[in-house]
């Protein structure tokens, strides 16, 4: 069922009760609701909304993402642009590799069930990193690589995860093929997000009304996804742009001072209400699933997301270790424990062909994936942001 006026109010009064516990508790915010999402699911008031691929896609990523892209200062992103890159696109594919080969080796999962899961699970979440980089109160040069990093490799992963299904599906798998499904749904997402970013601050050039200008970035937060997941591009991909477009070209041409204030206030608070019923909905969705059938297969597959984005952080930070580019030995640590998976994986799962082999398993791992990342990691994580050397640029 989709979601209503009333399940919206009732959610964001359980997420506000959550929030002033959480504080009081110094528990971290998403984890509380999380907790409040398996305990409503488990009683007689539990609303009845059911979180799919469509309502996650349309209702709650475009807010969440545009928020994070529009508070992006370019002058800071470009300086780390070539890591950044590298490890949205060379390092995801290499973290989806070291999972598949060991789902496939490791557990005897069909490889179609392999694939579908190394793909929807390779990139880091931007809801559950930049919920935890806020409640951590991060800040300086770690925060934006990780928060622009995990931006950047959702549009890489879904564009993969297009790229499996057409291999799965029986369509031509070739790597020439492959690679041009790939290069077609994230270049797709990046012209889209252009287009529709470009449009509206044509717009906002013909007014000074700051209640014009708020309405006109809520067109390119959804305009821009739902323009590109209409075409079968990268929507992430498409926000992305349309953020860093606004959140920088606006201030300086034509939005005015209080439009970006104003905005900024409007937008804090749309991801604060996107993600705190999102993380209720996880929660009420995690305590629905069967997981005793499949303990082995979560531990394991747990080890090897941690082992692929080792591999995917530390294998690229090697290429600048001599450049100023390069992180200090703590920071590439942090970053492959703050690489926390959450609402795209379990959207994507939630999306999977009713057909493929070992679905309700994947469904299981990916979703008890999300919950270790989100309790585990998001919990200790915040202790050790503060070791960080340097927490400003």
């Amino acid at each position: 069922m989709g979601i209503t006026v009333e399940n919206m109010a009732w959610l964001l009064l359980l997420a506000t009760i959550v929030a002033i516990g959480a504080r009081r508790f110094r528990l971290p915010y998403s984890v509380g609701l999380l907790g409040a999402g398996v305990l409503i699911a488990l009683s007689p008031l539990t609303p009845n909304v059911v979180p799919t691929k469509e309502l996650i896609f349309t209702l709650f990523l475009p807010p969440l993402i545009f928020e994070s892209a529009f508070l992006l200062r370019w002058d800071e992103l470009r300086r780390d642009m070539a890591p950044l890159v590298l490890m949205a696109t060379v390092g995801v594919i290499a973290s989806a590799v070291v999972i598949y080969f060991g789902m496939t080796r490791l557990l005897g999962w069909d490889w179609r069930a392999a694939l579908m899961f190394s793909t929807l699970i390779s990139a880091t979440d931007p809801v559950a990193v930049v919920a935890m980089l806020k409640e951590a109160k991060a800040t300086g040069r770690f925060r934006l690589i990780i928060e622009a990093e995990s931006l950047f490799n959702d549009g890489t992963a879904a564009a993969l995860f297009v790229v499996a299904l057409s291999v799965v599906g029986g369509q031509d798998s070739s790597p020439l093929a492959a690679t041009a499904t790939f290069l077609k749904v994230a270049g797709g997402g990046l012209a889209c997000g252009g287009l529709v970013g470009g449009l509206v601050l044509f717009l906002m050039g013909r007014t000074e009304d700051h209640l014009v200008e708020i309405a006109c970035t809520v067109v390119a937060a959804f305009g821009s996804f739902l323009f590109a997941e209409h075409f079968g591009f990268s929507g992430v991909l498409a926000t992305v742009v349309a953020g860093l477009m606004l959140g920088n070209i606006g201030p300086l041409r034509v939005l005015s001072a209080k439009g970006r204030d104003d905005a900024e206030t409007f937008w804090e608070f749309g991801a604060f209400a996107a993600n705190s019923v999102l993380f209720l909905l996880m929660g009420s969705q995690l305590a629905k699933m069967s997981y005793m059938p499949f303990l082995s297969a979560m531990g394991i597959a747990v080890l090897l997301i941690l082992l692929g984005r080792a591999a995917a952080v530390y294998g690229v930070m090697a290429f600048f270790g001599r450049s100023r580019h390069r992180l200090d030995w703590l920071s590439q640590h942090l970053l492959v424990w703050g690489g926390l998976r959450g609402a795209l994986g379990m959207a994507l799962a939630l999306g999977l062909p009713a057909n493929l082999p070992m679905r309700g398993e994947v469904l299981a791992v990916v979703f008890a994936v999300v919950a270790f990342s989100t309790v585990v990691q998001g919990i200790t994580i915040r202790p050790a942001l503060a070791k960080l050397p340097d927490q400003a640029i």
